[in-house]
């Protein structure tokens, strides 16, 4: 028997997922402003569920299964990839930073987990100058498809495969699953526009950019487009039969992510399903067009969880630290070779100043 509890850092907000003995005992979510302002909230909201056998932390752009212990300069960079004169520019990661103090203090056993680059089950061609090819959350929302998709057709879960599009509130993220593992991915900042972020950047617009701050990555996206960052999933959805600016933005967010689902087709040719999940999914009217753009390439579901209100990759995560804790998701672990995750998010650059960045950030 474990008892476990699985975090999901999303930009709006932060979701918790418990499991004990495989059943859902932790089951909330905590807006991310509330986070970022006071993240004892969250270690008082874990302390109270103790004790745990082990804890899935907020692991950003991931970690080769990094115990809290072990946590130290460089990883803190890491799973943030953000500088340190940048910290304060952006509440939620800063207020990331102050949570590892914190939960390093609490002695909860933590863990936190790798990004889709650190897998193994990745070719290496794949990961050339890549750096998010799917954030530590995006792969647990993975997780929570192969559980899904196994437990849905009654198969093992070597014999999953899909095509996989998480479109959040803030970052968009489609990647690819076959015989059971992550083959590749196309991350928030990689891909197609999201809700806030602008998805891939155009090389040329970086140039000119020069150096640009972190939160620059968070705008863009179909709000921005739209004229109004402020917009919420749902009057987006409701505006756009009637506002031109609207159905622009409504056109690139829904086109960038069939792009991406035609892309990673090349990778997982006849896949068993195309699942959908995030935010924005959660919008009756951008789901259903979403589905039904998708259903050319085969049938489209909403991956089914196994909690009410924590998000897919919160649950996945609770998934993950059942399986490293020796519970009954053991082999979903061994499936996706989580232990055997290796390595940074910076060592498959192959540009110019490679070797400099690499020294720069990681000594």
């Amino acid at each position: 028997m474990t008892r476990v509890i699985g975090i999901d850092p999303g930009t709006v907000s932060f979701d918790i997922c418990g499991l004990d003995d495989g059943h859902v005992f932790l089951d909330t979510t905590l807006p991310s402003p509330e986070f970022a302002e006071n993240p004892q909230t969250l270690i008082d909201l874990l302390q109270s569920a103790a004790p745990v056998d082990l804890i899935a932390a907020p692991s950003g752009y991931g970690l080769p299964l990094t115990a809290i212990t072990d946590f130290g300069a460089a990883e803190r960079f890491l799973f943030t990839l953000v500088d340190e004169r940048e910290r304060g520019r952006i509440p939620v990661l800063g207020g990331m930073g102050k949570m590892i103090r914190l939960m390093r203090e609490s002695g909860l056993p933590i863990v936190f987990l790798p990004g889709v680059i650190h897998l193994p089950t990745v070719p290496e061609h794949r990961k050339a100058n890549k750096v998010d090819m799917g954030t530590a959350d995006k792969l647990c929302c993975l997780a929570l498809g192969v559980f899904d998709q196994a437990r849905r057709y009654a198969i093992p879960y070597s014999e999953t495969s899909f095509i996989y599009a998480e479109v959040g509130g803030a970052y968009t993220a489609v990647m690819a699953v076959a015989g059971g593992q992550v083959v590749d991915g196309l991350g928030g900042t990689t891909g197609g526009p999201g809700y806030y972020s602008l998805g891939s950047m155009d090389g040329e617009l970086a140039y000119l950019l020069g150096t640009f701050h972190k939160e620059v990555l968070f705008t863009g996206g179909a709000a921005y487009i739209a004229g109004d960052p402020a917009l919420s999933p749902e009057a987006f959805a409701e505006r756009v039969d009637h506002d031109e600016r609207a159905r622009v933005a409504w056109e690139a967010l829904l086109e960038g992510v069939v792009k991406s689902v035609a892309a990673e087709l090349a990778v997982v040719p006849g896949p068993r399903e195309i699942l959908i999940s995030g935010r924005l999914c959660r919008t009756a009217k951008i789901r259903e067009e979403l589905a039904r753009r998708l259903s050319p390439f085969g049938p489209v579901r909403r991956v089914a969880g196994i909690a009410q209100v924590a998000k897919e990759a919160a649950q996945g995560a609770a998934l993950l630290a059942d399986g490293l804790a020796g519970g009954q998701c053991a082999d979903l672990v061994a499936a996706l070779r989580l232990r055997g995750a290796a390595g940074t998010v910076l060592d498959h650059l192959y540009i110019q100043d490679a070797e400099a960045l690499r020294r720069r950030y990681l000594g």
